[in-house]
């Protein structure tokens, strides 16, 4: 059976506990190791104001996009896996976390499943996501509400959003 060509699928990272820059290194290390699949662009990290529960460390945020042959629901299993494997545990509800891997967008995919709605439907909102997007894809379109260029540049008006040097 032929394979089909792979998507182009974009993740949110974010870290704020157990040394943010490592677990999100450890973290693409790990996005590239998957298969069938490619890392093709990260963006910068940078550190951003936590949203929701603000009584926790500032988080550091990225976003990747690959290339991938994993299908939607396949792709969100391993970037749980990969959570689990950075330590991961589900308590609080926006709290504090050694890795969040959120899947974005899935090419032009939209799905409404139990545990996985593609797009991220909260994205637009978010300057931690949309900065770094607008950093790897500014024109990204993000599900009809703006490209993540002037998404990012509203937001990050609203919201603290500080790219980091890690050279």
């Amino acid at each position: 059976m032929p394979r089909e060509a792979p998507v182009r699928a974009y993740v949110g990272l974010g870290s704020n506990l157990s040394v943010p820059l490592q677990q999100m290194a450890s973290a693409l290390d790990a996005l590239a190791a998957l298969p069938d699949t490619h890392v093709v662009r990260a963006s910068s990290f940078y550190r951003t104001a936590p949203v929701g529960y603000a009584g926790q460390p500032d988080f550091v945020n990225a976003v990747v996009a690959i290339d991938t042959g994993l299908a939607p629901r396949a792709l969100l299993d391993a970037l749980l896996a990969i959570e689990r494997e950075h330590g991961r545990v589900r308590t609080v509800p926006n709290g504090p976390r050694t890795l969040d891997l959120d899947l974005l967008a899935y090419g032009d995919v939209q799905l409404n499943e139990p545990g996985l709605t593609i797009p991220h439907p909260r994205m637009h909102e978010r300057a931690f996501v949309m900065v770094p997007l607008a950093e790897i894809a500014p024109d990204f379109d993000a599900a009809g509400h703006g490209t993540a260029g002037r998404l990012a540049r509203t937001l990050a008006a609203e919201q603290r959003v500080e790219r980091i040097a890690t050279d």
